[in-house]
């Protein structure tokens, strides 16, 4: 049996190349948490505690729109929603003997990517692991987020405005592969660039602020989608297999 100390190493090494990405991806986020007016410091405790790229870019957007506590609040709940449910799935493959602290440190810090290494490890889980890639990925990601503040506000603008594009490479990476795979996945990807623009030009809408009209968008245009189209538990479980 593997020691709490043999596992933790495991995560380390399973880790790192999450670690990477995550720093790249961080760096994008840093000239965005920039935009919005935040300081290296800033960026990097807003990485240290929030580790998830569409909760931050969605906060640092309301931000940057000068939006109110409630709407930045409300925003990253809404963009991180889907780590509840990752973190309740793993939550089923923990011993009974796990403690709440345990499983509530494991939960900070589930992502998609962390989320995948751990849920795929065979048997019962070992929280140790995720520790193990979340010490290795959470600095990278903070550390890549300050750099990219610092970064914005050395390079020249037309540098910066360059890197915030690799930001927006990056979600149509995480939307692509599932929109090609998946109609109804495509199609709400088409109807919510097409709200988006809609709600920017309607009479009362558009007077909303851009959180406020992001919010709204997304609730509702998630809420369809799932009302519609709801996700069978034999999809789901196949999907699993």
């Amino acid at each position: 049996m593997n020691t709490n100390r043999q596992v933790f190493r495991e995560g380390i090494r399973d880790g790192i190349p999450i670690a990477l990405g995550y720093f790249a991806v961080s760096f994008s986020l840093g000239v965005a948490a920039r935009n919005a007016g935040l300081s290296a410091f800033q960026g990097f405790l807003a990485s240290l505690l929030n580790n998830a790229s569409a909760g931050e870019y969605a906060g640092f957007t309301v931000i940057a729109a000068d939006a109110a506590y409630i709407e930045i609040f409300l925003m990253t709940l809404i963009a991180n929603a889907r780590y509840l449910l990752m973190s309740c799935a793993l939550s089923q493959k923990f011993s009974q003997e796990t403690s709440l602290l345990h499983r509530l440190f494991v939960g900070f810090d589930i992502t998609d990517e962390i989320f995948g290494i751990t849920v795929a490890r065979p048997g019962k889980l070992n929280p140790f692991y995720t520790y193990g890639a979340m010490f290795v990925a959470i600095p990278a990601w903070s550390v890549g987020t300050a750099l990219g503040v610092i970064a914005g506000n050395i390079l020249p603008v037309r540098v910066v405005s360059a890197l915030s594009v690799a930001l927006f490479g990056m979600f149509i990476a995480i939307i692509i592969p599932p929109s090609r795979k998946n109609r109804v996945v495509a199609a709400f990807v088409g109807i919510s660039f097409l709200a988006s623009f809609t709600a920017s030009c309607l009479p009362l809408i558009k007077n909303l602020s851009e959180g406020t009209r992001t919010i709204i968008l997304t609730v509702v245009i998630a809420g369809l989608a799932a009302a519609l189209f709801p996700v069978e538990e034999e999809t789901e479980a196949q999907n699993e297999a």
